[in-house]
Order: C-alpha cells, then sequence, then structure tokens
C-alpha cells in the first residue's frame, strides 16, 4: 500500500478490490491520500466507497466536493461516478417504495421477468422467482411457487456502480440463453442479460440504449424517484458489461465459514448453487438448470431482470416473505 501510487491504475482498481473486503479498516490515511492525488474517476469512487465503510463521512464530503471542482469529476460532463457520490452526499434517505407495486402485472406488462430479491447486505443469499408474460409467477410441482436461492455478492463486495462490485439494484434486459466456456462458470446454461446502455457484442447498441433511455419511464409510479432502483442505470453508464445469471464449478467449501456458503462470490453476476462431483466431475445438484427450466416454463429468456434490495435483515430471504406481496 506504500508504493501503491507509483502503480498503474488497472494494478491500483485490482489492489482496491483486494483491499475493501479483506482489508477495511487498514488502510484510511493512504486511501485519502490515494484519492486526492487520482485522476482515475472510477478510482477515485473507489476510494470514496472505502471511506464510507469506515464511518469517514467527513472526509468524503471533503473529498467529493473539492474534487468536483476539478476536470476528474467536473458536474457538468455527466460522469457517472461523480452523479452517484454527489447523490449519497446530498440526498436523503426515501421510504422503500411498496414492493406490491414492483411485483404487480402492470409492471413491465406483457414481458416476461426475473425478479432477484436481495438483502442490503449481499453477504447473505437473495432470491429469485420467475414471472411470465401473462403477469403470473412460475410454480412448481405441487402448486408451491418456484423460487431458488441466488447470490448477488462479488469477491469485492464493492457497490454495484462500480466494476466487479456487487450486482446492481434495478433493471436489466433479458435477452436470451448461453453457455460459457468459463471454468469457474461450468456448462450449465446461463441467462444473458445487459445493462442500459451496455456496450455488448452481442446486443445491438439500440436496445440497450433505449433500455437506459426509457428507465425511469419502466418504473412503477412509486419507484420513480428511489434513487436506490436506478443503480443498474449508473452501472451502466459507468462502463459495467458482462453481467449474468449463471451457475458455478466453484468449490463452496472455499466459503464454508461465510453466511451465504454453500453459495459462491462472482465478479457480480446472480449466481445460483450447483455441485459438482469430485469422482467423475458430473453436475450432482443444479439450482441453475432449475432456473432455466423455469424461464423456459415462462416463455423464454426475451424480457426483463430487476435485483431489488427488500431490507437489512441479517438473513437469507425467504419465499414466505415474498408471497403475501403476490396476493
Amino acid at each position: 500500500m506504500d508504493a501503491v501510487e507509483k502503480r498503474s491504475a488497472g494494478f491500483k482498481r485490482a489492489f482496491l478490490e483486494m483491499v475493501y473486503p479483506l482489508y477495511p479498516k487498514d488502510f484510511v490515511p493512504q486511501i485519502i491520500s490515494l484519492a486526492k492525488q487520482t485522476n482515475d474517476a472510477k478510482l477515485f469512487a473507489m476510494c470514496c466507497e472505502y471511506l464510507l465503510i469506515n464511518n469517514r463521512q467527513a472526509e468524503y464530503k471533503d473529498l467529493v466536493l473539492k474534487r468536483a471542482k476539478d476536470s476528474l469529476l467536473n458536474p457538468n460532463a455527466d460522469n457517472p461516478f461523480f452523479t452517484v457520490l454527489q447523490n449519497k452526499l446530498l440526498l436523503r434517505a426515501t421510504p422503500k417504495p411498496p414492493l406490491a407495486d414492483i411485483l404487480n402485472k402492470a409492471f413491465l406488462p406483457g414481458e416476461m421477468v426475473l425478479f432477484s430479491f436481495q438483502r442490503s447486505s449481499r453477504n447473505f443469499p437473495g432470491l429469485v422467482m420467475v414471472r411470465n408474460k401473462d403477469g403470473e409467477f412460475i410454480k412448481a410441482e405441487g402448486g408451491k411457487y418456484f423460487s431458488v436461492p441466488q447470490l448477488a455478492r462479488s469477491c469485492s463486495n464493492m457497490p454495484g456502480y462500480i466494476t466487479n462490485g456487487n450486482t446492481p439494484q434495478g433493471i436489466f434486459k433479458v435477452f436470451g440463453f448461453d453457455t460459457s466456456k468459463s471454468n469457474v462458470i461450468g456448462p450449465t446454461t446461463n441467462i444473458q442479460m445487459v445493462l442500459p446502455y451496455e456496450q455488448s457484442m452481442d446486443v445491438s447498441d439500440s436496445v440497450t440504449r433505449s433500455l437506459g433511455d426509457n428507465y425511469r419511464f419502466l418504473l412503477p409510479a412509486s419507484w420513480k424517484n428511489y434513487y436506490p432502483a436506478f443503480e443498474a442505470y449508473y452501472a451502466g453508464k459507468a462502463g459495467r458489461t458482462e453481467i449474468i445469471s449463471h451457475g458455478t464449478t466453484v468449490n463452496p467449501e472455499y466459503y464454508k465459514d461465510q453466511t451465504y456458503y454453500p453459495l459462491t462470490p462472482t465478479q457480480g453476476c446472480l449466481c445460483t448453487k450447483e455441485i459438482w462431483s469430485t469422482v467423475d466431475g458430473k453436475r450432482i445438484e443444479s439450482n441453475q438448470q432449475k432456473l432455466v427450466d423455469a424461464v423456459k416454463k415462462a416463455g423464454g429468456a426475451n424480457g426483463y431482470c430487476i435485483v431489488i434490495e427488500i431490507d437489512d435483515q441479517q438473513k437469507p430471504v425467504s419465499l414466505k416473505e415474498i408471497v403475501p406481496f403476490l396476493k
């Protein structure tokens, strides 16, 4: 850390991704120094987020206001990192709008929608459900609503507007199925998604630009001014890419002492539990396959996904918490 200022911008960002979750209290003076000298807007935002987890609001406010006056974070330049930091500084926290309004059939009518319900702390597993184009939630055998646990935590545990941070809250466009060649994601079918304004090789810019330009319009009236629901919007503007819904071949035993075990963190995707044989490598259990089957039952992977933090309880999200809002 004493020599980090001499390193490349890419090294600094990668280094902070490691320091933020593993050494959250150890390097406040060095992080302040780095924030003062960097001209990298993303790195500056990462430094500011480190100060916030240390409850150093005074230093955070001083840094943001000072750097806002220079070319790094010029508010007239439509800089998404500055916008998010400024909103954290200036906007009052507002009550969460009614969850029932998001779950209403009038939200994204005629579209297949994945709903990923999460806690404010991503150290606890969330829950994913699937709505079909008729506005009905898919049910499993026996008539119970379909759901599987889904983790929206990244290894860095940084906010979602920062690359490799947690899955951002808000609306994504779902545009198909695919199979990954990554040996940490594995061969189970994944669900492809894009952010507002994301530049993707698989989706035209007009699609992601339309998602961004119409983002506020897509939200229910009660949610249009709820700032946390726009994290995906700013993540896209800030350059985040390749956030998908997938399974995993990562050994869950690496995380056996964590509150989200046996799920495994990612680089910011939505991840479900999978278990693979250590004898022959075959898949033993797959919530990802169950999710893909539910999406197919709902009409296929063409629609939307919305990630919502429902509250700050320190426990996994359960189906019984959500069902009352589906009535």
